[in-house]
């Protein structure tokens, strides 16, 4: 998916680390095989290339990540949405365009059919099926990634692997303790190179999270961004827009009890933008932190549910 994966793991040392990676690297190919948009032959591009009401068996897993975004598609007011890959692709950002464009208003008019509104009652849930009714395009890219992290953590516990820290395209998973007995402790991103120095006021804190059972995601636009009549343009598409997210904040990270949902919230709350998702994140008690730009500098904005599950570094 266009990423890259690493682990840390602490067990036994008679224990084989290419028998670890294989688990791990296995796990991952799956997600892969599964929900890449950029695999010809994965689950997600035949459903989104299939025939009008045409019937789709789906993998566990598949299930699993949709039943969670339909979740969050709800739960956010459609700022989360899992069938944006049409405006994905039409901005420039999917797999079938090769560089950045701003489409033409007819062609956005076009696209902005909201079918995450009937995802729910086109899926049904024992077997996992999916009906492709015709024109869904489903885009897992603000999700798949967490879920592998969940995933390859899932594999090395039921290969009694007592403690891991699984990061996957920088979302990351951590369970278990360390040998002297603490647990797995990451820097939340400061973006402090971004920051222009600014006498008696600095750069955003770094802060430290502990993981122990708990994952963080990070999304904002200092990722795949271009710029258009002057006008920076974010790779993450508002959904009820069907245009970049405007004033994105710098970067959005949450903590949460899978890499899955912080990796899904964290792109919600990006729609949302910063005093709107954090209003709402108080709210729905989610940890979540918004760092935004006043003039040349970068301001930290947290709720109080990440401000009570991170540490001030320093």
């Amino acid at each position: 998916m266009g990423t890259t994966w690493s682990v840390r793991a602490y067990c036994a040392p008679t224990r084989n680390p290419h028998a670890l990676h294989a688990i791990a690297q296995g796990a991952l190919d799956a997600v892969v095989a599964q929900m890449s948009p950029w695999v010809e032959d994965s689950d997600l591009v035949r459903y989104n290339r299939a025939p009008p009401c045409s019937v789709h068996a789906l993998p566990a897993a598949f299930a699993e990540v949709l039943r969670c975004a339909l979740d969050i598609a709800a739960r956010s007011d459609g700022a989360f949405d899992p069938a944006l890959g049409a405006l994905v692709d039409a901005w420039g950002f999917g797999r079938s365009t090769p560089a950045q464009r701003v489409p033409d208003d007819e062609m956005l008019a076009g696209l902005r059919i909201r079918h995450v509104d009937a995802l729910a009652s086109l899926f049904e849930d024992d077997p996992p099926r999916l009906r492709q009714p015709g024109g869904v395009t489903l885009d897992f890219c603000a999700i798949a990634k967490g879920h592998g992290a969940d995933i390859v953590a899932r594999r090395l516990r039921d290969a009694d692997v007592p403690a891991a820290l699984v990061e996957v395209g920088g979302e990351l998973f951590g369970y278990g303790r360390k040998p002297d007995g603490t647990p797995w402790r990451v820097v939340v991103e400061g973006c402090a190179e971004e920051s222009e120095p600014v006498p008696d006021i600095g750069p955003p804190p770094l802060r430290t999270v502990e993981l122990d059972g708990l994952a963080i995601a990070t999304s904002g636009d200092r990722w795949h961004v271009f710029e258009h009549d002057g006008q920076r343009l974010s790779h993450t598409i508002d959904p009820r827009t069907g245009r970049p997210v405007q004033d994105a904040p710098v970067a959005v990270t949450v903590i949460a009890d899978s890499a899955m949902r912080a990796d899904a919230w964290a792109t919600a709350l990006t729609v949302m933008g910063a005093d709107a998702g954090l209003a709402f994140a108080e709210r729905h008690a989610l940890a979540a932190r918004f760092l935004v730009r006043d003039g040349m500098r970068l301001v930290e904005r947290v709720s109080s549910r990440f401000d009570a599950l991170s540490e001030i570094a320093g």
